[in-house]
């Protein structure tokens, strides 16, 4: 389907101008407003809070809500996600699956040939094919665990309304865990008793007033955080601007460990201490040794707070069973630190109150559990946990962690799961000796290996035999590794279903694509602020739902209807009805310390405000009193050593941190002879993670020559004659993509970058095809970090870089499908 942006938009505004506009919740103000200048309209979004535009039915203008201060660029883009030739129209069938369905042609999965249909036709499809697997398969045929970021609000959260429709008619294969901190919410528990990466961290008036020294491992605060899981306030950048004045006046020295010279880096003009990709464990473990062997550890804090010291120093002095004393001088050989420096870095965090603050993309490796491990055990033998401004965070860098937290309590949301007492229309539960629950990075091995066994976090998993798959608002070809292994793994699939907004990468490899609209497109009510509780933000409706999109909860009313479980899936209330009491319990819950207006005043409004949050100190009560305020682990102290991983007996994940060899590492290590350039798939800096890409006039502020940039150093670009702005090829023996090269001194030699979240784009349909655009998860590596968490390894990537030469291929990531008349 090709059609030229100009003609998409006047289409639209043809289309939404002509619509009738029915019963809504639009604010009295905002109505009274409408004028031949339009309407402006409060809404929310992962960005942040806008103020809205809107003439004639289309959205005109967004600017920054008057509370954001240091709004994102990102909300520039807005426009373009909701007007955008990737739109999904209509429900679409793939032309095989639709004629032959479970005996379908699997490999035409990808050729993006589809028919249209109507709702009805769509949704009698999806019923038949859950009638089919419960009764031909029983539950472990149905894989609908898969969930993503989703869009905000508290009532459309449509993991939720997908989940809770499917349990109405049966069950299913669940998941557990998530591709963020897969490793770091499994290892975390049993070191320091909770999960802490989605924990509210130190406060940073505290930092500020108490630090004398912040090490950021790993991590780019001010990238990051301009994204939220619910409405982002963006009031962590006062906190930044801060910590940049006392950076200069010299009060606070801050040093970012990184191969790469950072975003934050670049902003906060702080320290850079270079380490080579993936050896951070090794750096840790010959700061550990030069703390220990110059009596710069805190004793006391060991011998209080913590269980397990001594067999960890022994590996570390050498007295373990490789033997071998982890000196600074053995560490610089593999982490490219000098060892004298090794040495100052280790006294330096000693002499004051020092913040180690770890990102999220460290644990994203093979062994991803031991640097997240190693950190705690430096920040214990530091001796500074629970102090203000000292110990370790591993959250700061997301959804506004560190502001001070006002404590309200927030709006929940629509339930996921059955109501109390209610089984569903098939209830059985055998899922034929297979379990239940996967690790999410896992499901592709399961789809593959059906009936294959899996070590996982002390327990064995027996993989289900799936058949088919549903995904709502969530896009696995963007985040899942390796993807000319999920081809072959969708092979295996008799039917997936997708809905959502945008024609991605998962719904040209679906069977059955249903539009949601996008949540500019319906009403809803938000957290503004997801860890501080700022407030609450009303979600107006900007325009009507575009093309034939309905809202998750209208289409899984729908389906719900086709086995007789509407009301219960609705509990009888509209919209409108859930909003009113998600607000109402939620003002109920205030009403002693937040008095809130009533909802019809909050509506009219947009915005209620709960006031300035109060300071706080992560792990302070636990060390004010550590018995009665113990931590989540076995032993209740912080675990140097775990005896309970230990008794699990991985080789690679053992009782104490150690330093383990990736598969691929470069600088030297395994496979750098035949690929020798590191690939860092990090956060991106214009969207959340794909969320955004298919915003075409913001996507290209960015492209290169229409593709998704890659970052290279000067070095790597002379070897290989590769000049800024070149069309290059990115490949390993997994894949090959097509990307924009950007020449950066930001970048070492042997290391590149290409953000996540692009478009996944192959030239067709076959295994190794060329992806046109620059997804990184089509060179990355599909194995488990380790038999503990099983999580996600992408950032051990070795890949090569050339000029690419020959006739250039169109992006194919982008627009809609090719329509087939039946």
């Amino acid at each position: 389907m090709t059609i030229s942006r100009r003609h998409f938009l006047k289409g639209i505004a043809a289309t939404s101008a002509a619509a009738l506009i029915g019963q809504s919740l639009l604010v009295r103000g905002a109505q009274a407003a409408v004028s031949a200048d339009g309407t402006w309209r409060m809404a929310g979004s992962h960005w942040g809070a806008v103020k809205a535009l809107v003439k004639g039915g289309v959205v005109t203008e967004i600017k920054p809500f008057e509370r954001d201060k240091y709004p994102t660029d990102m909300i520039n883009g807005i426009k373009g996600l909701i007007y955008n030739p990737s739109r999904i129209r209509y429900p679409m069938a793939r032309l095989d699956w639709l004629k032959n369905r479970e005996n379908s042609d699997r490999k035409q999965r990808g050729d993006n040939r589809f028919v249209r249909l109507t709702w009805d036709e769509a949704l009698d499809l999806f019923h038949e094919e859950l009638e089919r697997i419960q009764t031909t398969y029983g539950p472990s045929g149905l894989y609908a665990g898969a969930t993503g970021w989703r869009q905000t609000g508290q009532f459309h959260s449509c993991g939720s309304h997908m989940q809770r429709a499917v349990n109405l008619h049966g069950n299913f294969v669940n998941k557990v865990g998530d591709y963020s901190t897969g490793a770091g919410q499994v290892i975390l528990p049993y070191v320091m008793g909770s999960t802490e990466v989605y924990d509210q961290g130190t406060s940073w008036p505290l930092i500020l007033e108490n630090t004398d020294t912040i090490i950021l491992w790993a991590n780019d605060l001010y990238k990051n955080l301009q994204v939220g899981w619910n409405c982002e306030t963006h009031d962590s950048y006062a906190y930044l601007a801060q910590l940049k004045d006392k950076i200069a006046d010299g009060s606070i020295k801050v040093i970012s460990v990184d191969p790469v010279k950072s975003k934050t880096q670049d902003y906060l003009q702080c320290e850079q201490q270079y380490i080579n990709p993936q050896s951070d464990v090794a750096f840790m473990l010959a700061l550990a040794h030069t703390l220990y062997s110059e009596d710069l550890h805190d004793k006391d804090f060991l011998n209080t707070y913590t269980l397990g010291f001594e067999p960890f120093i022994d590996y570390v002095l050498g007295k373990g069973d490789d033997g071998i004393e982890k000196t600074p001088e053995w560490a610089a050989k593999i982490s490219g630190v000098d060892a004298e420096r090794i040495r100052e870095f280790a006294r330096l965090m000693a002499a004051g109150r020092t913040q180690l603050i770890f990102g999220w993309a460290i644990q994203r490796q093979q062994h991803g559990e031991q640097p997240y491990w190693a950190g705690a055990v430096l920040a214990a033998m530091l001796g500074q946990i629970g102090l203000p401004g000292g110990g370790i965070s591993y959250a700061h860098h997301y959804s506004g962690i560190g502001i001070p937290p006002t404590g309200a309590s927030v709006p929940g949301g629509f339930p996921r799961n059955l109501d109390p007492g209610k089984v569903p229309e098939h209830p059985s539960t055998d899922f034929k000796g297979a379990s239940r629950i996967i690790p999410v990075a896992r499901w592709i091995d399961c789809i593959l290996e059906p009936g294959g066994k899996l070590q996982y976090n002390g327990s064995e998993v027996t993989y289900p035999d799936i058949k088919m798959s549903i995904f709502s608002g969530c896009n696995p070809w963007h985040h899942h590794q390796d993807h000319n292994r999920m081809k072959r793994a969708f092979y295996e699939l008799e039917t997936v279903v997708t809905i959502d907004y945008s024609w991605n990468a998962t719904c040209r490899f679906s069977d059955l694509v249903l539009p949601a609209c996008t949540q500019f497109e319906r009403n809803d009510i938000d957290v503004y602020g997801g860890y501080s509780k700022t407030g609450i933000l009303a979600m107006h409706k900007l325009v009507d739902p575009l093309f034939h999109s309905r809202t998750d909860f209208d289409i899984f009313t729908d389906l719900s209807r086709r086995y007789g479980r509407h009301k219960e899936y609705t509990q009888n209330k509209d919209e409108f009805q859930w909003l009113k009491e998600l607000y109402n319990d939620c003002k109920k819950a205030n009403e002693d310390k937040y008095p809130m207006p009533e909802f019809e005043q909050f509506w009219e409004g947009g915005y209620v405000h709960f006031g300035e949050g109060k300071n706080w100190v992560r792990h302070a009560s636990f060390r004010e009193d550590p018995e009665v305020n113990a931590v989540g682990t076995p032993s209740g102290f912080i675990e140097i050593s775990s005896r309970k991983i230990g008794s699990y007996g991985y080789d690679d994940c053992q009782q104490h941190p150690i330093w383990m060899e990736k598969a691929e590492r470069s600088h030297g290590g395994p496979g750098s002879d035949k690929h020798p350039l590191w690939l860092q798939s990090v956060h991106p800096d214009k969207r959340l993670h794909s969320q955004m890409c298919e915003s075409d006039e913001y996507r290209a502020t960015y492209a290169v020559q229409g593709r998704e940039p890659v970052f290279l150093s000067p070095e790597d670009a002379k070897a290989r004659g590769i000049n800024d702005g070149d069309l290059v090829r990115v490949f390993n023996d997994r894949g090959q993509l097509l990307a924009g090269a950007v020449v950066s001194d930001n970048f070492p030699a042997g290391v590149i970058r290409i953000q996540e979240g692009a478009w996944y784009g192959p030239t067709d349909a076959s295994i190794g095809a060329l992806d046109t655009y620059g997804d990184p998860n089509t060179l990355t590596l599909d194995v488990g970090t380790s038999r503990l968490a099983q999580a996600p390894s992408a950032n051990t990537c070795l890949v090569d870089i050339e000029v690419f030469t020959g006739t250039v291929p169109e992006v194919t990531s982008f627009g809609g499908p090719t329509v087939v008349n039946t």
